[in-house]
């Protein structure tokens, strides 16, 4: 199972970066300007950068608390995004 949030925003390759960076310390990551990949425990969370959006999609491993995996990828996003704050997940 997979979910995916477009989360508006002119800034998404600058949070994708940044979000991995920040994962970066922990965990595996794999990103560019445009996508990227984050083996996190929870399940991994793949994003693409376009003009005028973040997608980000998760996919929560077995016995995850789904809810608890979306909001933390939320919180860490809207941490990088403060002048945007709160961004907008439609997760789909």
């Amino acid at each position: 199972m997979s979910l995916t949030a477009d989360v508006p925003t002119g800034h998404a390759s600058r949070y994708l970066q940044q979000l991995c960076k920040h994962w970066g310390h922990k965990f595996e990551t794999e990103y560019d300007a445009r996508q990227g990949m984050i083996a996190f425990p929870m399940g991994p969370i793949r994003m693409e950068a376009r003009p005028e959006a973040l997608t980000v999609t998760i996919e929560p491993g077995e016995d995850v608390d789904v809810e608890r995996f979306k909001q933390v990828v939320a919180d860490h996003l809207d941490r990088f995004a403060f002048r945007e704050v709160p961004l907008r997940f439609d997760w789909r």
